[in-house]
């Protein structure tokens, strides 16, 4: 598997697991009826920021991108946004995406790397974030609806770089 830079012909590939993704809504707080164009603005960011996809053979398997978490005082500390295909899920390709986004935030002189909203029933993705040296810092109460009507925390995690 190779973890590339994105190029805008990437995006035809990215959309069926991101659409399939968001839909089901359980692990991101995007619009579930998100049309096409929208989701293509919000998940191909621009540079300064990067998108990158996990590339096995021809095939896009998963895809993240990286930015600034805040402009101004705040760009210091970066973000990321990661999506698998579900049918891919548990190969490695979350670690993979996960080790380049920290890999390109170091190198981009980033201090620290912060996740703002990952859902605290998402076990995979919080299990995954701490074994890459994440750290829970808090948990919005209630913040994240799922598709139960339940409603559940959001967590803030942080590590630095």
């Amino acid at each position: 598997m190779e973890v590339r830079v994105a190029v805008p012909g990437d995006w035809d590939a990215i959309w069926p697991f991101f659409r399939q993704i968001v839909r089901a809504g359980e692990t991101y707080a995007y619009d579930p009826g998100i049309d096409e164009p929208a989701a293509r603005e919000l998940w191909m960011v621009k540079a300064p920021g990067v998108t990158f996809v996990a590339d096995e053979g021809g095939t896009v398997t998963g895809s993240a991108n990286a930015y600034a978490n805040r402009p101004g005082a705040g760009a210091h500390v970066a973000s990321a946004s990661f999506m698998v295909d579900p049918a891919r899920a548990g190969q490695g390709i979350g670690r993979a995406l996960g080790e380049r986004v920290i890999e390109w935030a170091r190198g981009a002189g980033f201090r620290a790397m912060q996740f703002n909203a990952v859902v605290e029933t998402n076990e995979r993705a919080v299990g995954l974030w701490r074994s890459l040296g994440f750290d829970v810092i808090g948990t919005v109460p209630e913040a994240f609806r799922l598709p139960d009507g339940r409603y559940v925390g959001l967590h803030v995690m942080h590590r630095a770089l």
